[in-house]
């Protein structure tokens, strides 16, 4: 298992592999085909839908040629899918660290990092904001304070991978065996920073358009191996971040919810109650209003995403229990 131990394998995660087959770990996830690593070989394995979704990042359990099993998680950073639904999308599993990747070029968008700062708290993963594009920025300093002070409980480092600047100090969070993943928007240099930390050409990448949006380069998840011994997952960029569950909020907003803890009455709204300890805090300049409005946001985000995930169970068992009425009903009398 040596070899396995460069992959981020541990011990621990032997007593989840069936008998007969060996693990390796998920590179990237095509249509149909997993590419793995076994620590010895790269390789393409099919997979059967009774193995159930996979992702960049998981251990599988090997065996006659395909992956037969995917072994327990440690964490995963997991998103709703886009659109109206209400399934879960694991981008990335088996995480140690979630690099929240933005940029320094134009005003701080501190919404944006509080909602992925969410669910990579949520993830059980570790998560450092990394703000890219240094040499673009004329105040670093006031760039990376002004995350910082937003980003409770979080380091925030700036990097450039033009000039390579802050590189030394996110290379020195990306141990050997460590796993980290890239998530961001697209357009913030999550492909240039993978290229950087690389130190080869591991993905395109490509400059922002006119109107400043970024352009989506990496087009599949994959995990790659670093020269100092870490794996790094890089992402395509997420036009939606919806929320799975109010898991990462309290995290997040650390100091919002210190504040809530303070009010009079366990129940308080935040609004006109008397006591109001998060009221008082907007009142002295101590809560920005606009975090605690992206709070409130976000958890009646998840608390609807709980109720669409609730009515789905609801309407899937429904339907298990019509169909055995159907098929009771088929049967001949006895």
């Amino acid at each position: 298992m040596e070899d396995l131990a460069a992959l981020g394998w541990t011990a621990d995660r032997a007593t989840g592999l069936p008998g007969g087959t060996r693990p390796a770990r998920v590179t990237r996830v095509d249509r149909g085909l997993l590419t793995v690593d076994d620590g010895a070989v790269e390789s393409r394995l099919p997979t059967g839908r009774a193995v159930g979704p996979v992702a960049v990042g998981d251990w599988v359990a090997v065996g006659e040629g395909r992956a037969v099993a995917v072994l327990p998680r440690t964490s995963a950073f997991t998103r709703t899918v886009a659109g109206r639904g209400s399934d879960a999308q694991v981008v990335a599993a088996n995480l140690d660290l979630v690099l929240v990747v933005d940029s320094l070029t134009g005003a701080a968008r501190l919404r944006r990092v509080e909602r992925y700062l969410a669910v990579a708290w949520s993830s059980g993963a570790r998560p450092v904001v990394v703000l890219t594009k240094a040499d673009l920025c004329a105040e670093v300093g006031v760039g990376v304070a002004t995350v910082a002070e937003d980003a409770v409980g979080v380091e925030v480092l700036a990097v450039s991978a033009v000039t390579g600047a802050g590189l030394d100090a996110l290379g020195a969070l990306l141990t050997p065996g460590t796993t980290a993943a890239l998530v961001g928007p697209s357009g913030v240099g999550k492909s240039s920073l993978a290229n950087a930390l690389a130190g080869e050409l591991v993905a395109t990448t490509a400059g922002t358009r006119e109107d400043g949006r970024g352009r989506h380069t990496t087009t599949a998840r994959q995990l790659h191996r670093l020269p100092g011994g870490a794996l790094l997952v890089d992402t395509p960029g997420m036009r939606e971040l919806a929320l799975h569950d109010d898991a990462g909020l309290g995290a997040a907003y650390a100091d919002v919810t210190a504040l809530a803890a303070g009010c009079r009455f366990r129940d308080c709204a935040h609004r006109t109650e008397p006591g109001c300890a998060v009221a008082a805090g907007i009142s002295d300049g101590t809560l920005d209003p606009a975090r605690y409005t992206a709070w409130r946001t976000l958890q009646a985000q998840a608390h609807r995403q709980e109720l669409r995930a609730d009515a789905k169970a609801r309407a899937l068992e429904h339907g298990r229990l019509r169909a055995r009425a159907r098929e009771l009903r088929r049967r001949p009398s006895r």
